[in-house]
């Protein structure tokens, strides 16, 4: 069994869909992070850097209990675990680089757009500005390598095009204002439209749907959410 501790952000929309496709029995674990539950002793024990999502595998390797945290790793494990959407081994090296480039860039340059756009004080236009130019260099850059191809890597859907399609999947708030954010950029699109037309994708977004997670942004949540601005 997964205990797959879960808020609904889109890094853990990744695992909540890796984990529809592959099919395997998993336990959602909500943690609500606009209230600090990431922070408490309990969850730092699972993942001590206190982010979302992380699993527990009660039947790891040779049996043993197993956790992971962060996104990407969660995916290479569940891949490796069921054999699935690894891709063709030759590929491995293109598969990897571009769940880094996820990873190290898309994820992140998003994550700041956001904060800097509907969290941070006002008047920071160069901020803004920066990861908002960043985001769309880095769309472009899919776009680009997505001309006449349906997936990213190889010629079958893998954890590398489950790992782009959670930050996508919030281009209505990163490209904050934007009408049709990924309009400029169409085989992007294209390929989005296509994994959201997946069933399994369906089925992760109804993923924490019975769980009542805090949306206010009060100072309890500013706190919880950017712990460094604050004095220890």
């Amino acid at each position: 069994m997964i205990h797959f501790y879960y808020h609904p952000t889109p890094n853990p929309l990744k695992v909540a869909l890796m984990l529809e496709e592959t099919g395997l029995a998993y336990q959602v674990v909500p943690v609500d992070i606009s209230k600090g539950e990431q922070h408490a002793p309990t969850f730092r024990a699972i993942n001590p850097n206190g982010k979302l999502p992380a699993i527990i595998d009660t039947d790891g390797s040779q049996g043993a209990e197993t956790r992971v945290f962060d996104s990407t790793a969660i995916l290479i494990y569940l891949a490796e675990k069921t054999g699935q959407f690894l891709g063709r081994p030759q590929d491995r090296g293109e598969m990897l680089s571009w769940l880094m480039f996820i990873a190290s860039g898309l994820g992140p340059f998003s994550g700041q757009a956001v904060h800097f756009q509907y969290a941070a004080p006002q008047d920071l236009d160069y901020a803004v500005n920066r990861y908002r130019r960043e985001i769309e260099r880095h769309y472009q850059v899919l776009d680009d390598h997505l001309q006449g191809r349906d997936v990213i890597v190889g010629d079958n859907f893998t954890i590398a095009d489950i790992s782009a399609w959670g930050w996508l999947d919030r281009a209505p708030r990163v490209m904050k204002g934007a009408e049709d954010p990924l309009a400029p950029y169409p085989n992007l699109k294209r390929w989005y439209m296509a994994i959201n037309d997946r069933p399994a994708a369906a089925r992760a977004r109804r993923v924490g749907q019975d769980h009542s997670f805090k949306t206010e942004m009060d100072e309890e949540t500013r706190r919880a959410l950017f712990p460094s601005n604050y004095p220890k």
